[in-house]
C-alpha cells in the first residue's frame, strides 16, 4: 500500500512538470512597432496625421490594416480597402512584412490626373 505522503508527493511532482511543459509549449511573439502616416481622404478618416501602432510579429501590411480597423473602425476601414500602401517608400502588398521602425504610408485614391 502508498503512503499518502508518497501520493502527495508524486501528485504535486507530475503538477509541477505539467506547468512547465505547459510554460514550455507557449510560444512568445515579439510585437512590431510601425509609424503610420495618413494622407488625404485617410488622414480624414482616421482623426491624426500619423501614428505609432503595434501589431505582434511576424508583422504584415495585412495585418497592421486589420489593426488600424480596429482601432479607427469601418469609415478608415472604407478608405483602406482602397489605399496603396508604401513601406519604407516601396509600395507593398497585404503579404509585404514589417520590420521594426519601419514607415507605412498609407495613400487612399487621389483625384485630379
Amino acid at each position: 500500500m502508498t503512503d499518502p505522503q508518497d501520493r502527495d508527493r508524486d501528485r504535486d511532482r507530475d503538477q509541477d512538470r505539467n506547468q512547465a511543459q505547459d510554460r514550455s509549449a507557449v510560444t512568445v511573439r515579439p510585437a512590431v512597432t510601425v509609424r503610420v502616416r495618413y494622407f488625404a481622404g485617410a488622414r480624414a478618416a482616421a482623426g491624426v496625421e500619423e501614428e505609432q501602432v503595434t501589431v505582434p510579429a511576424p508583422a504584415t501590411v495585412g495585418a497592421l490594416v486589420g489593426a488600424l480597423t480596429a482601432r479607427h473602425g469601418a469609415g478608415l476601414a472604407r478608405v483602406l480597402a482602397a489605399s496603396s500602401y508604401l513601406v519604407d517608400e516601396v509600395v507593398s502588398g497585404p503579404d509585404r512584412q514589417l520590420a521594426a521602425a519601419a514607415q507605412v504610408d498609407v495613400l487612399p485614391p487621389f483625384a485630379g490626373g
